[in-house]
């Protein structure tokens, strides 16, 4: 994570990215398909405004995609998001452009192959003909890309970049309460995003070691006026929902307060999940799956169907 901001003084952004730079503009109809690959540094995987049923799978996991020189780099992790190979993630493929069609060939997920249309200046439409979907673009340079705000609005995937959260500090204020027992934490990624399950074993075990003693759910919240605050819910259905004020103190540690009995608590991050890196997941837990970011649920048809001659 780039220069994350944690004093609640910062002035917050009401925007996703600053304008603040000379914009380069590449609404020319006769800019070539590399001219305009090339005219932004980042394109950012707007997975809300995907049009259509499919999915391709590394556009579903990054949230950042770059073409340099016929190398494909994404950033697929919220942990070292703008730090990673200097903003630009990592190398996950190689393309070829031509006539307007983008073929990529993927390191992991294989062949796909993408019509490229520019929707404006700083937009651009990736359609997939063969499983009739469309994934938006938008073009950013690495300077003006809000590296903290992608972040902080995807906080569940940085929660499940771990194979575990460990406890490693308990205030000495704060009233005695069931959650002092529970030592580790771990978020799932696949299924239904929403699955955590918690552990009382000893301080010091591996990952690998530690026995679950609870599964219930979660979900992480918005605090109004503060982007740099949430919330987190876990539902123990035994002694009823634990929520905390969850803060990120850095990539690898976490801070959560406990209101009902003014107890905070930090956790840290065992066996960091790089997703991508080979082809299999690193340090990938048993019983989950890979990380996929999640289109919205109101999917209607794709008007691009069947355009490709």
């Amino acid at each position: 994570m780039k220069a994350v901001k944690l004093l609640l003084s910062v002035s917050l952004l009401t925007t996703l990215f600053t304008s603040c730079y000379t914009e380069v503009v590449v609404d020319d109809p006769g800019i070539s398909i590399h001219q305009l690959l090339a005219s932004h540094e980042l394109w950012y995987v707007d997975i809300n405004k995907t049009v259509g049923y499919g999915e391709t799978p590394f556009l579903q996991k990054a949230f950042t995609i770059s073409f340099r020189n016929g190398i494909v780099y994404a950033n697929n992790n919220i942990v070292g998001l703008g730090d990673t190979g200097n903003g630009f993630g990592i190398d996950v493929g190689e393309y070829e452009a031509y006539d307007m069609i983008l073929d990529v060939y993927h390191d992991i997920d294989g062949f796909e192959t993408f019509d490229v249309y520019q929707i404006d200046s700083n937009t651009i439409e990736l359609y997939n003909p063969n499983n009739d979907t469309s994934y938006f673009l938008e073009g950013y340079q690495r300077s003006n890309f809000d590296y903290d705000f992608v972040f902080y609005d995807n906080i569940h995937y940085f929660l499940q970049e771990y194979e575990a959260w460990e406890k490693t500090y308990t205030s000495d204020f704060g009233a005695i309460n069931e959650f002092d027992n529970e030592n580790y934490l771990q978020f799932l990624a696949g299924g239904n995003d929403s699955t955590f399950r918690s552990s009382q074993d000893d301080f010091g075990m591996n990952p690998a070691n530690i026995i679950w003693d609870y599964t219930g759910v979660y979900g992480v919240g918005d605090v109004t006026g503060n982007m740099y605050l949430k919330t987190l819910t876990l539902d123990y259905d035994y002694f009823d929902n634990e929520y905390f004020e969850l803060s990120v103190i850095n990539d690898g540690k976490i801070g959560l307060f406990h209101p009902a009995s003014e107890t905070l608590y930090e956790f840290e991050g065992r066996g960091y999940i790089q997703y991508l890196k080979t082809g299999n997941t690193k340090g990938n837990i048993s019983g989950t799956t890979d990380k996929m970011r999640k289109q919205r649920k109101d999917k209607v048809p794709n008007p691009r169907e069947n355009k490709r001659i």
